[in-house]
């Protein structure tokens, strides 16, 4: 077997019907296996794997579920030498998919994964779709083949450029099995693809970004879940990698703003909704004031974090065992 699509579920919901129809449809010059690892869904998921010719499920309890611990056994129950994974929401947007992001990898034996291309969901906002749009046209501005070579002086002063390097989504990502076996996902609550590219660098791999291999896939968060995400995600990168994604209230304010002003401009030339409107520029305020909250988690009383957060388990895992503590 020459390549592995893991999908992970628990819930997913009938777009995960799209998903799987999407990867059955994928027009490959190898051969390609599709390995469903489930955790408790409890919405008809498993009896619709269960009734598709070729698909192997494996049932994990819920208990046992982690980002990178479940990706890991997944990965162990394979032999292929490549091994892709989308999440449960990703709709690979052409029969191409698969190969191109084979491909990416298959490029040079040092290369140790590939991440693709998201695009939004076609009911997504028009936000969304200028924000994806912009996030991952900037990979581009880069050669698509990146490692601590491409400039190793500036890896070591540049925080920017380092977070650049180990950016990696395991929304649409496929890594090279050699190089899994020796460096595992780590068995962590939030970023495990961004700590693994992370670790892959250093040790002197290569990483690629496939522009043509695409998912559809996006989010259109509300004010509450945006806060609580924003929260999550900037506590996580101050305990794990050491980042300050909020700095303080100026600062915060002043990209309020900016992104305030950027927004409207936007709905003008783009004739978005005074709804639409009013509903991103306080999306941006969950966004700036998560940040800067997550920042300072550790200064927080417990009862506030755990309000904001909205992985309870992510929580506290980071007040236990991180490096920047």
């Amino acid at each position: 077997m020459h390549a592995s699509v893991v999908i992970p579920t628990k819930n997913p919901g009938p777009i995960f019907r799209s998903v799987l129809r999407a990867v059955q449809r994928q027009e490959v010059p190898f051969s390609f296996e599709i390995l469903v690892i489930d955790s408790g869904s409890s919405d008809g998921t498993v009896e619709f794997v269960r009734a598709e010719d070729g698909i192997r499920l494996i049932q994990v309890p819920p208990e046992s579920f982690g980002h990178g611990r479940t990706r890991n056994l997944a990965a162990g129950l394979t032999s292929s030498a490549f091994i892709a994974f989308i999440t449960h929401d990703a709709i690979p947007a052409s029969p191409n998919w698969l190969a191109r992001l084979v491909a990416a990898v298959e490029q040079s034996p040092d290369i140790a994964g590939a991440f693709g291309r998201h695009v939004a969901h076609r009911n997504a906002s028009a936000f969304t779709k200028r924000d994806l749009e912009a996030h991952f046209s900037g990979f581009l501005q880069h050669p698509l083949i990146l490692s601590l070579a491409t400039d190793p002086e500036r890896y070591a002063v540049d925080q920017g450029w380092r977070q650049l390097l180990h950016f990696y989504s395991d929304n649409n990502s496929c890594l090279r099995r050699s190089v899994w076996e020796s460096v595992p996902y780590p068995e962590v609550d939030f970023a495990e693809d961004q700590i693994w590219a992370k670790t892959v660098i250093e040790a002197g791999y290569s990483k690629a970004y496939a522009p043509d291999a695409v998912v559809e896939h996006s989010h259109d968060y509300d004010f509450l879940s945006q806060l609580r995400r924003a929260f999550d995600e900037s506590n996580a990168f101050r305990e794990l990698f050491g980042y300050k994604l909020g700095a303080g209230p100026i600062s915060m304010s002043a990209t309020f703003l900016a992104l305030a002003r950027r927004d409207l401009k936007f709905a003008r030339s783009a004739k978005v909704g005074v709804t639409a409107t009013i509903k991103q520029i306080a999306r941006n305020g969950a966004l700036v004031t998560g940040h800067l909250l997550g920042t300072h988690a550790r200064r927080l009383p417990s009862r506030v974090s755990r309000y904001l957060s909205h992985d309870k388990r992510l929580l506290n895992n980071l007040r236990t065992s991180s490096p920047y503590s």
